[in-house]
């Protein structure tokens, strides 16, 4: 990545740099999105950006860093919005560990319709070697910081029911991602809610008494 010139001109040239990366990340959306990872082409996503072959290699690297880039972004406008949303409710008198919890499952789950053709991409379509085991981690620690979230202890019942609701999450996020309007999204969105309502998390059952002796 380019770095910022001191001399005169530096902050053009930092804004054309930054200008010319995020050309090549919205061309390469559209590349991959319609494509998958294997069959893209770096000549698509170039010509599509208006730049040249030389310059995303300057910038990511190549093809494989490009959608690496692309899914970070993509991660990261996520949680940005979740945790907004969660420091707002925290903001506006939400204490209820729950109602902060679906706040931040709507927020993500409305920027996977908004985003829909890189929830599909990231979630079915085909990706780099080594993409999985990075998508396997970055969901693990999605379930830790759902964890802290609803403040579930570390044992076995909070460690299942944090990872049954977080797959609850992804799973509405796939089925939002293949709504065919912004309607149908919402219903889903407010069938997960209802779901993760109707579980009622922090409640666990009192444990079955055994035979008596």
């Amino acid at each position: 990545m380019a770095r910022r010139s001191t001399g005169k001109g530096g902050s053009w040239e930092w804004s054309r740099t930054a200008q010319t990366r995020r050309s090549m990340l919205q061309a390469a959306r559209e590349v991959f999105s319609e494509h998958g990872f294997a069959d893209a082409n770096v000549s698509d996503v170039v010509a599509r950006a208006g730049s040249s072959v030389g310059s995303l290699y300057h910038h990511f690297g190549g093809k494989t860093e490009l959608f690496l880039a692309l899914f970070e972004e993509h991660q990261a406008a996520h949680e940005e919005a979740a945790a907004s949303s969660v420091a707002a409710a925290k903001k506006a008198g939400v204490r209820d560990p729950v109602e902060l919890f679906i706040t931040g499952a709507r927020a993500f789950l409305e920027g996977s319709w908004a985003r829909r053709d890189l929830a599909m991409l990231f979630m079915d379509g085909d990706g780099p070697p080594g993409f999985e085991l990075i998508r396997r981690t970055r969901g693990r620690e999605w379930v830790r910081q759902n964890a802290v979230l609803l403040g579930a202890g570390d044992t076995p019942m909070g460690r299942l029911t944090v990872s049954v609701l977080t797959s609850v999450i992804g799973e509405a996020a796939r089925e939002v991602a293949t709504c065919d309007s912004e309607d149908e999204a919402r219903d889903v969105v407010e069938a997960a809610v209802a779901l993760i309502r109707r579980f009622d998390p922090l409640t666990a059952p009192a444990p079955a008494a055994g035979p008596e002796a």
